[in-house]
This record gives C-alpha cells, sequence and structure tokens, in this order.
C-alpha cells in the first residue's frame, strides 16, 4: 500500500493562508529547523513557552538559552516580533483629525512606485485597518470604489481616509486625484461611510485634501 505523507505546515499555509497556522506552527515556520535532539516541533513550543512569560528586553537573551536556538534563530524570532508590532501598532490608535494617520502610513513615501491605501474607522474613530488597495506604476494609480469600499463595508466601518503616496517627490494633487477624490466621495456616501479625507504623502510632506478645503467636515 502506498502511503501518503501529511502535508506539513508549510504547505497548508501556502494552501490556506497565513492565518491559518497556530502561533506554534508560525514559529515553526520562522525557525525552518531543528535539531537532532530538539525537533522542531519541539523548540517553537519551547520558543513559545519564552515568549509568554519574558519581557522584550530580555527576550532574545532568554532564547539563546533554549538548547538549539543560537543567536541567528533569536533575533530572527525577536525581528519577527518586532515587525509585526509595528506593523500593527495602528491598532484602536484613535483618529482625532485626518492627519493623525501619517504615522502609521508615512513608510510607503519611500516607495517607487504608487501605493493605494485604505484606513477603515469604526464610530468611536479608532483605526480598524489598514489595506494596500493597489499599486501602480511609478506616476498612476487606478482606482475602483468597488476594491476600495469593499473591506470598510464588510466589516461595517464607520468612516474611511484613503490615501497614496508621490513618488515623484510632489505632493501637490494631479487632476486624476482630485477626480479620483470626488467620485470616492459620492461612492462613500451613497453607502452611508464617512470619507474623511484623501492624503497624498512624499518623503518630507502631504497633501490633504480636507485640510484644502477640497472635501466637508465629517
Amino acid at each position: 500500500m502506498i502511503q501518503h505523507n501529511k502535508p506539513n505546515i508549510r504547505e497548508l499555509t501556502l494552501k490556506n493562508g497565513i492565518s491559518y497556522p497556530s502561533d506554534e506552527e508560525l514559529l515553526m515556520l520562522i525557525l525552518n529547523k531543528g535539531t537532532k535532539k530538539s525537533p522542531i516541533e519541539k523548540l517553537a513550543s519551547e520558543v513559545l513557552s519564552v515568549m509568554n512569560s519574558s519581557n522584550a528586553e530580555k527576550l532574545i537573551e532568554q532564547l539563546e538559552k533554549i538548547d538549539g536556538i543560537g543567536q541567528t534563530k533569536a533575533l530572527a524570532v525577536a525581528a519577527a516580533i518586532e515587525l509585526g508590532r509595528r506593523r500593527n501598532c495602528y491598532l484602536n490608535a484613535n483618529i482625532n483629525a485626518p492627519k493623525d494617520i501619517l504615522p502609521y502610513i508615512q513608510h510607503y513615501a519611500i516607495e517607487t512606485k504608487e501605493h493605494f491605501i485604505c484606513a477603515s474607522l469604526n464610530g468611536a474613530r479608532e483605526i480598524m485597518h489598514i489595506r494596500v488597495v493597489f499599486v501602480g506604476t511609478i506616476n498612476r494609480t487606478i482606482v475602483h470604489p468597488r476594491e476600495i469600499f469593499a473591506e470598510p463595508v464588510a466589516e461595517h466601518a464607520s468612516a474611511v481616509i484613503c490615501c497614496h503616496n508621490h513618488p515623484s517627490g510632489s505632493c501637490n494633487p494631479s487632476v486624476a486625484d482630485k477626480q479620483a477624490t470626488r467620485t470616492l466621495q459620492e461612492a462613500a456616501n451613497v453607502l452611508g461611510i464617512t470619507f474623511l479625507d484623501h492624503i497624498i504623502i512624499t518623503r518630507d510632506s502631504y497633501y490633504s485634501f480636507l485640510e484644502h478645503g477640497l472635501l466637508s467636515e465629517a
């Protein structure tokens, strides 16, 4: 009888998405392999235990005490945690004015292609999600309200802030930017979602349609 190998966590994750693995299985993906004394499953379990009982300042030091975890693996785990923290630090952040979104999207300013981003907010003006909706060419991003508002509608967002970067270095809106903003605000009104602002960012500056009087106050 032919025996088929059980799919490993790498295969299952590729098939089902990165949200599929448990915390322990995510660590297995990060660590990649175990040692003769510590199979990957055992190593991941021990790393998770240390993570649950260590402060960030001592994490690398504590991880290196695990048999089979050297400096490279310890740094990889710590780096993954820090990257996740930075990328999700916006969760539940309160937006009192649309420009308060800038610290959470400013890293897109360094991209060489236009990235169109939509931030969805709940009724308390807390950030629920920040998503990259489109990645365009060096000077053009095609904006489709259908795709932009699909997720905010699904998660019952109360408001949105749209943003995109200008790789050219000038944050002044183009004719297309102005037209897209009008279209998006009209679509938001139909959907019952408050369109708080459309912000253009560069490395050194930003342009807010709201601050320039091109949108009505929400």
